[in-house]
C-alpha cells in the first residue's frame, strides 16, 4: 500500500505556491514549448503566440520558481526546464484530463 507523505505547513504553502505558478495557460504553453528542448524568447514567443513582453515576464516568474533555468551563449538566451518533475506531472494531469474527457464523451454519446 502506497504511504502519501505528510506534510507540515510550511512545505504545504511551498507547495500551494508550486501550483499557483503552474495555474496560468501561457506559463503552462511556454513549458509545454520547452518539452522538446531549450529555446530562446524568439522561438518561445513564436510558438505560443504571445508578446515577447508577456513572454519575458512569465520566464521571469518560472525562473524564480525553479521550475526553468536559462544560460547566456553571446546575446542570446535560451531557457530549458530546470525541474524533472514538471514533465511528469504534466504527463500525469495530462492523461487523467484525457481519460476524464473520453468517459464523459461516451457518457453523453450513450445517453443520445
Amino acid at each position: 500500500m502506497s504511504r502519501h507523505p505528510v506534510l507540515n505547513d510550511q512545505a504545504l504553502e511551498i507547495v500551494a505556491r508550486r501550483f499557483a505558478v503552474l495555474a496560468e495557460p501561457m506559463r503552462l504553453r511556454l513549458i509545454q514549448a520547452l518539452f522538446d528542448g531549450e529555446k530562446n524568447v524568439t522561438d518561445l514567443v513564436e510558438a505560443t503566440g504571445g508578446t515577447q513582453a508577456n513572454i519575458s515576464r512569465h520566464l521571469q516568474t518560472l525562473i524564480a520558481a525553479h521550475v526553468l533555468d536559462r544560460r547566456k551563449e553571446g546575446l542570446q538566451v535560451f531557457y530549458r526546464i530546470s525541474d524533472p518533475t514538471i514533465p511528469k506531472l504534466c504527463e500525469l494531469v495530462c492523461g487523467s484530463l484525457e481519460k476524464t474527457l473520453t468517459r464523459q464523451a461516451a457518457h453523453f454519446s450513450a445517453g443520445r
